[in-house]
This record gives structure tokens, sequence and C-alpha cells, in this order.
């Protein structure tokens, strides 16, 4: 079975990966079961330059095959913030709630017609050796909700709304999810490329 590195310490995501696609014949393995502590310094300007960053550095680091991917929140009222800092945005040490209250008061006078947003995610695969193998990317498009709904999700996922669920991106099933979600896409179109290079490297 191949082993297949995912760039993060999130047990959640590695679990959602591995869920999106499990009918591939993979070792799942996190940072943190490779005992990889230093982060990549995500010094890119766009999703994808952060993605190749990770995916570079890990697989050389590692010797494995590496999926790594960079996602935020675009919104249009803000100019297409907060973008690559959505992870940081209002500043260091916010929880969660804090950063997406932010930006709720940071919009609060934009009228709901122009209350347009995205999630996007970018996956890159690299070989140990730098190559990059593949990548994909996948969006989520909706608004941003006037008031927080929903529990099952996290980050940003209370406040973006999708009109045609009529629900929050937290009040949706994870199967749901995984279909409609920027990460869930962007998954689904890379699986081809990943399928094809896993069967190169077995056989």
């Amino acid at each position: 079975m191949t082993k297949l590195l995912v760039a993060t310490h999130n047990k959640g995501k590695l679990h959602n990966f591995a869920d999106m696609l499990q009918d591939l014949e993979i070792e799942w393995l996190s940072l943190d079961d490779v005992g990889v502590t230093q982060d990549v310094a995500e010094t890119g300007r766009t999703f994808r330059e952060n993605s190749v960053l990770k995916a570079r550095a890990y697989a050389a680091e590692t010797g494995l095959l590496t999926l790594a991917d960079d996602s935020g929140l675009e919104v249009d009222a803000l100019n297409g913030a907060p973008g690559v800092y959505t992870a940081r945005y209002g500043g260091a040490g916010l929880t969660a709630v804090q950063r997406y209250q932010k930006l709720l008061d940071d919009i609060k006078h934009v009228p709901e017609a122009q209350r347009t947003a995205r999630f996007r995610c970018v996956i890159v695969l690299a070989a140990p050796d730098g190559t990059l193998l593949g990548e994909s990317e996948g969006v989520c498009k909706g608004r941003i909700a006037q008031v927080p709904a929903g529990d099952n999700g996290f980050g940003y996922d209370p406040v973006f709304y999708l009109p045609e669920f009529d629900q929050t991106m937290s009040q949706l099933t994870a199967a749901q999810k995984h279909q409609i979600s920027h990460r869930g896409r962007a998954m689904q179109a890379i699986a081809p490329r990943l399928r094809a290079v896993l069967q190169g490297t077995t056989g």
C-alpha cells in the first residue's frame, strides 16, 4: 500500500481526504504521523504558490509522495479578501468565532445582493524530488450570511450561506459538504491524477 503524506497537522482534514478517496489503496499520513514539527512558511501570494511550497518542502523532507492544499475565503465586497490570509484575518490569537465576527462587522452595511463570496482550494501533488505530479482547484460559491448558523463545520462555515440549500456550510451534512465544498471539488478533480500516479508507483 502506497504511503501518502497530507501536509497537515489537522486529523479532521486528513480524515476528510481519506473519506473522499476511500476507494484508493493509500496509507494516509499526517505531518504528526511522520514526526514533522516544523511548519513551512506560507509566503506565497496565491493559494497555488502556498500549496506548491508546502508540497515540495514536505516531500523533500520526508521522501514521501505529498499532497498539500491551501484554501481560503474570497469576499467580493472586500476586493477578494481575506484570501490567502483567511486563517490570519484580524490578526494573531483570534478564535474562529472572532474572525468571522470581524468579517460580519466589516461588511455589516453591505446589501444582501453584494455579499457574494467563494471558498477556493488549490491542491498540489509533489514527488520527493520536487516534481509536481498534479494539481487541481475547487470553488464553492455563496454569500456571507447576516448571522452565523449551524454547528457542523469550522472556520467561516457558519457564516457562508449557500442559496441552493438555503443553509450555511455549517448546517450541511458531512456527505453534502464533500460533494459541494471547495476542498471536496478540488479532491474530486485531482483524484484521477492521484489514481494514475499510484498505479504507476505500484505497478
